[in-house]
């Protein structure tokens, strides 16, 4: 079996095992009828699944015989040495070797003879885990699948480093420099929290530091889903071990407690510890295994400066001393909450424990110590020693100063307050996950509760109450949820309204930008556009303060313009935005953003490749930023889709549409807008390049789930509708396609979207024309020949072919010669290189019109100049090589060459017919194309 089969073979395996049974049984009748031996040998092994169970558990080769060994192909992987080994697998450092591309990966397998159910449930649990998070100092997934014998593997970024402790013991780092290190940490925690995925097992060893001073976090094997229904909190393996390390482990996970992010909380306190201390937070008597459990279930953490004083006494040395001063007070306190044994008495989520530690590193008061004033006055003194040196000089200044401080930290306590509010309503939204019945988890419920919460516990804090109201709504957007955000955005907007101008200019302006992508999302930009632009001025004043918050308004306000054909105006918001987040720490996915938003412009203005080079200088940018494996991927993903059709790249262009289908089905789902908005582009390709079959089943999914999610009148639908109507025509349905096109166009007439309304009017010319209803497609042409003048001049030459065709359907060739050459001026006018693809339709109809007219030397010319010029590739070289070959036969057959001409126009339509059954009207066209060859 070679490697491409088995590739098939084994995704259609991982698809089927996670269906229901009478689902499964369905999908497998689909996969057989298309290809019978597929499917034979999916119902073998599927049959050996049922028969035995430990079938698919376990490696197909016996356990006692496999065992891997350097040079081994694991799929498209060679090994070359193991790197480690633990409770649930190994892992090998391995080299790509199938010619696709050169690249070492870290290859984790299950470890022979551990292959039991569990194990390979939580194998196949850490790729769906992984395959969520895409964050810079996460190790990324970057491919998994089953070798050909029944071996699992998961290929992840190979991370050469060394655990966060041994990383700072070996360089010597400060608190300082270690506090920051371990920042890192809490940003990819974070991420994953957010994400509703908790680690479990956070410890020194899944904690590497690159050479570079990069964390990144490794091993989500046991990692817990919030979203997933739990059988059971028992955390030991098949072997009877813990799946969890005890030393790092919490409270509640030593008693088959609740596992939350708390959880992590503590486990990061605990490497924390470590981390500044050198040492780990208890000292039981005995060093068994149920002395460690006695000590992390009763026993208080040695306090952290104490333990650096201890190991003072003990060595004699100076270092533990001043660590031991540098640890008292904040940090000391810091660290025993994140240690507290209760959940509840710990930081409420990973940010509140980072927050604290940016406080203390900034001088800040932090939360984790109750706010005495003489606290706050002994920070002031550290942050602003000089500043009261002086005011001993002049003692009256002193009063003003101790005033001054305690406002300062007056305020500060109640923005963290705030902070803290915000972790608390977010957590609780997830603290009952586990009380449905069926396991399973409703986020829209939970928002909704969590709304019905705030208005009934934050009556009295409306800044609060506003914050957590954008907070849902920016939630509901990332659902697809627009019109229940805006719904929000209203309720909040109320809310700041109570606060008489006393709200932070940060806040509005949030919610203005999450109002624009609600409203351009729900196709509105004229009323996005309407609603930003008093914001404007206050967003520049604002933008040093909030540059974050800032950016992402011009941002959203740059690409309502852009809807709206003010490519002008959108280049200046853009540019601005780049400008601010350029100056951001870890904005990098923020600046692929701006980048990406800028190469659209290019792409609109007809610079296509100029586009594909910025597009990808985003997208690597955003790699190197954490991934892809996001909703910023998947969009650039499809804009690079978008451009390589437009240069007649279609190989390309499926390519990355379905790179951006992936990623947004794996972290999405079938029906987030964010997979149906690649299906239906998708399917265009789909379309042109013949594969009819699966564009339709692609085009008709997003259309229902359109309908469902905007109703009948929306713009989106309206593309939906032009889609069906290309996909009827290229079926050969001109009539059902005409009515897909008229459904269009009746939405289309009430969007001031002036190319796409030309689209659609130039597709329903060429229908109507095919119809033998001349004049209609003539009104038709000219309507689409006025509109696509100035968004877009390809269209409006689209149609002067439409008219060329009209012409000559009246056997008026000089009319269609004067057509044709008005929309050469046009192109070349504005700008497009004569051997662009754009121009090859028109020479490809001068051509044939050269044929007709007996002007056999000027159709031969145009027939190779056409031949040399040819840019696209795979399919749609393929359907220009059938048309000129059909073109080319009929000019031999009436210059007295039959018989050649009817060997390739008979071999021509074979190869057609054979490589593209479904396309109907490409068939006839070629048809008629070697027409001139008679029928025999």
């Amino acid at each position: 079996m070679d490697t491409e089969r088995w590739s098939t073979i084994s995704a259609l395996l991982d698809e089927l095992l996670e269906l229901d049974p009478p689902v499964r049984k369905r999908r497998l009748a689909e996969v057989a009828a298309g290809d019978p031996a597929l499917g034979a040998e999916l119902e073998r092994l599927m049959a050996l699944e049922d028969d035995r169970p430990d079938f698919l558990s376990q490696s197909v080769v016996d356990a006692a015989v496999f065992a891997p060994q350097a040079g081994q192909q694991i799929g498209p992987y060679k090994l070359e040495h193991p790197l480690g080994e633990g409770g649930m697998g190994q892992v090998w450092l391995a080299l790509r070797a199938d010619g696709l591309y050169h690249r070492r990966v870290a290859l984790k397998l299950l470890r022979p003879g551990l292959g039991d159910a569990g194990l390979r449930t939580r194998f196949t649990r850490e790729r769906q885990i992984l395959a969520r998070l895409g964050h810079a100092h996460i190790a990324r997934l970057l491919d998994a699948g089953v070798s050909s014998d029944g071996q699992p593997y998961l290929a992840l970024d190979y991370v050469q480093g060394e655990p966060i402790t041994q990383h700072a013991q070996k360089l010597g780092l400060p608190t300082a420099d270690r506090l920051r290190l371990f920042l890192q940490v809490c940003a990819a925690v974070s991420h994953a929290h957010a994400n509703l995925v908790v680690h479990r097992d956070l410890k020194p060893s899944n904690i590497l530091v690159t050479s570079a001073g990069e964390v990144c976090l490794l091993d989500f094997g046991i990692a817990k889903l919030l979203d997933e229904a739990d059988s059971g909190h028992t955390e030991i393996t098949g072997t009877g071990t813990r799946a969890f390390t005890l030393y790092y482990a919490a409270p509640e996970q030593l008693r088959h407690g609740a596992i939350t992010t708390m959880t992590d909380v503590y486990s990061l306190g605990v490497v924390l510890y470590e981390l500044l201390v050198g040492r780990k937070p208890y000292d039981p008597a005995r060093t068994s295994d149920a002395a460690w459990e006695e000590a992390i279930l009763e026993a208080d953490p040695v306090r952290p400066s104490q333990a650096a004083l201890r190991q003072a006494r003990e060595t004699g040395l100076m270092a533990p001393r001043r660590l031991a001063r540098e640890l008292g007070g904040d940090l000391d306190n810091i660290l025993l909450k994140a240690l507290a044994k209760a959940p509840d008495d710990r930081y409420v989520s990973v940010e509140a424990l980072a927050q604290d530690l940016r406080r203390h590193l900034d001088g800040e008061p932090v939360l984790a110590r109750p706010q005495s004033l003489g606290y706050r006055t002994a920070k002031f003194v550290r942050r602003n020693s000089l500043a009261l040196l002086m005011s001993v000089v002049v003692g009256g200044l002193l009063v003003s100063a101790l005033v001054f401080v305690s406002w300062q930290a007056r305020r500060a306590i109640a923005e963290a307050q705030r902070a803290q509010a915000m972790q608390d309503f977010v957590v609780a939204l997830f603290e009952n996950t586990e009380q449905a019945g069926d396991g399973s988890l409703d986020v829209r419920i939970l928002l909704d509760a969590g709304v019905r919460r705030a208005d009934t516990e934050l009556l009295g804090e409306p800044q609060t109450r506003a914050e957590l109201l954008g907070l849902v709504a920016r939630l509901r957007q990332g659902l697809g949820d627009d019109r229940q955000a805006l719904e929000l955005l209203d309720r909040q907007s109320q809310v700041l309204a109570t606060l008489a101008g006393e709200a932070p200019a940060r806040l509005g302006i949030e919610a203005a930008a999450l109002r624009g992508r609600s409203l351009r999302a729900l196709g509105q930009p004229e009323v996005c556009v309407r609603t930003l632009m008093p914001w404007l001025p206050l967003s520049q004043l604002q933008a040093p303060r909030d540059p974050r918050a800032v950016s992402e308004f011009l941002s959203q306000l740059g690409r309502c313009h852009r809807s709206l054909g003010g490519l002008e105006v959108a280049r200046d918001l853009f540019g601005q935005a780049l400008a601010l987040r350029t100056g951001l720490d870890e904005a990098k996915p923020l600046q692929a953003e701006s980048q990406a938003d800028l190469a659209g412009l290019l792409a609109d203005e007809g610079r296509n490749e100029e586009a594909i080079t910025a597009t990808r200088a985003a997208l690597a940018l955003l790699r190197e930023s954490g991934g892809d494996r996001n909703a910023l991927g998947v969009e650039i993903w499809r804009e690079l889709g978008g451009l390589y059709r437009s240069i007649g790249d279609t190989m390309e262009s499926e390519a990355s549409y379905r790179q951006a289908l992936e990623i947004a089905l794996t972290r999405f789902g079938p029906n987030h807008p964010a997979s149906t908005g690649v299906q239906r582009p998708l399917g265009r390709v789909l379309v042109e390049t013949g594969k009819l079959e699966e564009a339709e089943r692609l085009l008709r999914q997003a259309h229902e789930r359109l309908l469902t999610r905007f109703g009948p009148e929306h713009p989106e639908v309206a593309a939906s509708w032009q889609q069906l109507g290309r996909l009827a025509w290229e079926q050969g349905r001109a009539a059902q396609a005409q009515d897909a096109f008229q459904r269009s166009l009746q939405l289309r007439r009430r969007s001031n979207e002036l190319a796409t309304h030309a689209s659609v009017l130039c597709d329903l010319a060429e229908t109507r024309l095919a119809l033998g209803q001349p004049d209609s497609a003539e009104f038709l042409a000219r309507e689409c020949q006025q509109l696509g003048i100035d968004p877009a001049p390809t269209l409006a030459g689209r149609a002067e072919l439409l008219l060329a065709d009209v012409a000559l359907a009246r056997d008026n060739a000089e009319a269609a010669k004067a057509l044709h050459a008005a929309a050469e001026q046009r192109l070349l006018a504005a700008g497009f290189d004569p051997a662009a693809p754009a121009l090859m339709p028109l020479q490809f109809a001068r051509a044939r019109l050269a044929l007709r007219s007996g002007d056999y030397a000027g159709a031969q010319a145009g027939i190779d100049s056409l031949r040399a010029q040819r840019r696209g590739r795979g399919v749609d070289q393929e359907q220009w090589t059938w048309r000129l070959d059909a073109l080319q036969a009929d000019l031999e057959c009436r210059t007295g060459r039959s018989a050649e001409g009817r060997v390739r126009r008979d071999a021509t339509l074979a190869a057609a017919i054979a490589r593209q059954p479904e396309r109907q009207r490409l068939l006839d066209e070629l048809a008629r194309l070697g027409a001139g060859c008679g029928r025999g």
